[in-house]
Order: structure tokens, then sequence, then C-alpha cells
């Protein structure tokens, strides 16, 4: 069964084209002329949306707050705090970036990690709430999010089963139905073989929703693999340059490659098809060639009775198919049969 929400017009399911989201996220460096250049490279690579984070680090943090390794290892020294508030863009600046994503022909949405900026990216009227996963567990901001009724993608990096279905409750508990579950690996860049796609299936079953795929991963693979297990959304992040300094550039997809990777992954969903198994217009004529109808062993006389031993099967298939012979032994021939030459409904009674 593919479970399904809506996202303004757009439905999302696994047995519909999945929703991509280009996530600049904090990529833009704090700057505004690079965020609006983002936008138009990611609609140009195909993306669906494109996605940013919202915060406001006096509220997001305490000044004390070091540095993710990951964070440490891009950025230099310093705290998370003055690392955070070169990064931070202004409530004006996301304004004017919606209303370059609304005009550009993408999906504007932006990932709040506090109260003040999940207020201001509602009264933007995204598609939906990106939600993140350090925040899987805040429950005050969950209720907050609820309330606003839109759609939610949940990211459950670093999250159990059990906080995720919670987190689930707070959330249809305060007025969210729409919920897109993501499998997602909290580290930057993520390996591979961490990812355990296998739970996209498992999660959808388990609680009744589409599922999709926050990809931190360096390359295509696990994106397109995670497609053909039933994702329904794919985030993955976004640069216009990998080289550049700043956090999550390393564990980003430049656009050349973000395009490559959004035209093999509509290639895969043109070869998942509807599930059902048919013999398709494409085949017939192989199906004609490769198949066997039932031929005569050898010269038969007229009245004899067919046995299995006096027919065999032979290409092409365009005679009485080689799985009905159950329908003719015991039943007598009419005339005369020859050798080499295929059965036919005037030689039996």
């Amino acid at each position: 069964m593919a479970f399904s929400i809506s996202l303004g017009e757009r439905k999302i399911s696994a047995h519909d084209p999945c929703y991509v989201i280009a996530e600049i996220g904090v990529n833009h460096n704090g700057d505004a002329d690079l965020a609006h250049k983002m936008i138009d490279a990611a609609k140009a690579a195909g993306a669906d949306a494109v996605k940013f984070q919202t915060f406001r680090t006096d509220a997001l943090i305490l000044s004390n707050t070091e540095k993710a390794t990951y964070q440490a290892d891009k950025t230099g020294s310093g705290s998370q705090d003055e690392m955070l508030r070169r990064l931070e863009l202004p409530p004006e600046v996301f304004a004017a970036l919606a209303k370059h994503c609304k005009e550009a022909g993408i999906d504007f949405i932006s990932t709040a990690f506090e109260s003040e900026s999940l207020a201001e990216v509602i009264n933007l009227s995204p598609v939906c709430l990106k939600w993140p996963s350090g925040e899987l567990t805040n429950t005050l901001l969950l209720k907050e999010a609820a309330k606003s009724r839109l759609p939610i993608l949940l990211s459950t990096g670093m999250g159990s089963i059990t906080e995720i279905s919670a987190a689930i409750d707070v959330l249809t508990g305060h007025g969210t139905e729409d919920i897109v579950i993501l499998q997602c690996v909290s580290n930057y860049p993520a390996a591979i073989e961490e990812q355990n796609l296998r739970v996209l299936p498992a999660m959808s079953a388990m609680f009744g929703r589409p599922v999709g795929f926050s990809d931190h991963t360096e390359g295509p693979y696990a994106a397109l693999a995670a497609r053909a297990l039933g994702m329904a959304v794919l985030e993955k992040h976004f640069t216009l340059d990998r080289s550049l300094q700043g956090p999550d550039h390393m564990a980003s997809i430049e656009p050349q490659d973000f395009e490559n990777m959004v035209r093999v992954l509509r290639q895969i969903e043109a070869g998942l098809g509807d599930g059902v198994k048919r013999c398709l217009p494409s085949e017939q004529n192989i199906r004609t060639v490769a198949r066997k109808s039932l031929v005569f062993r050898h010269d038969l006389p007229v009245g004899h009775i067919l046995t299995e031993a006096d027919l065999t099967a032979k290409r092409p298939g365009t005679g009485i198919p080689a799985n009905q012979i159950e329908l003719f032994l015991g039943r007598s021939l009419t005339k005369a049969a020859l050798k080499n030459t295929m059965l036919e409904l005037p030689h039996v009674k």
C-alpha cells in the first residue's frame, strides 16, 4: 500500500514522482546574494524545492556551546555561537528568498530551530515544515509546529523508533496528520554503509505514512537505492562549490552532479512501474519468437490416442502454447499428423 499526503497541489507517495529538496541550509555562508544564486541553480538542476535554515543564535544555543567535531574540522576553532552568528540571516532576507522562490517556480522551505524562527517560517506560508533531527524530542516546539496544520517532513537522525513514535503522537495530538518520516544519519558526510535504507519500507508499514531520506552521504548512490525502497521525499545538501568554507559544503553536492542525480532518479522512477506483472507491448514480438508451440514428434495416423510422448515444444510460439498440453492428452486424432508440424485444434475431437 502506498501511503500519501499532499504538499499544496503535489501528492507525495512512493508511487508518485519523488519530491526532491535541495538543502541549501547555511551553505549561503551568511551571504544573501549567494542564497539567491543558489535558488536559481537548484531550480536549473531539477529540484522541486529549496530548503534553508532559520534560527536566532541567542534563542538557539548557550554562548559556551562547543562545535560538533565535523564543524570544527570544517571551520576551525571557536565556539558554535560564533559560527552560527556568521551564518544567520535576518527575517527580511528570508522574505525575499521566499518571494524569489515563488517567482522562479520552486517551493520554499526553511527549517526552524526555535519558537521565534518557527513563527517567522510559518508566516512565509511554506508548503510544509521540515523538522530537524535535533528537535525530534523537543516536545514544546513540536506542539507549536503542529498547531500550524502544515505538513511536516520529520527527520529522524539520532532517533529511536520510540522517539519517532512519540514525536508523531505529539504532532497528531495537536492537529497535524500529514507527516512524512525521513530516514537520516546525523553525520556530515555520513558513510553509505551506515544508512540502513531497509528501514524505509519498515517505517512506512509501521507508521502508515510516506517515508523519505535526508541524505548526508557523498554522491548519488544512497539516494538512488532509497528510491527503489519507497523513498517519496529526498533531501540532499546542495552547494555551488564544495571547496567553500563552511560546516556543510563537503557533505553537499554541486549543481551538475545534483542535476545528474535527478535525471537518473527520474529514470529509476520510470522503471519502477506500477507493480502489476504483465506482458508489455514491447515484448510481443519476442514472445512470439521465444515462446514454444506444441509440435508432433513423429508421424501419427488417424485415430491415434495422444500421449505425452507424441508431442514436444518448439519455436515459434504462434501455435497452441506448450503449457496447454494436458488439454490434448488422451484425445484421438481426427486426421493424420506429420512429424515437426504444429498441433492444431482440427487434429483432435
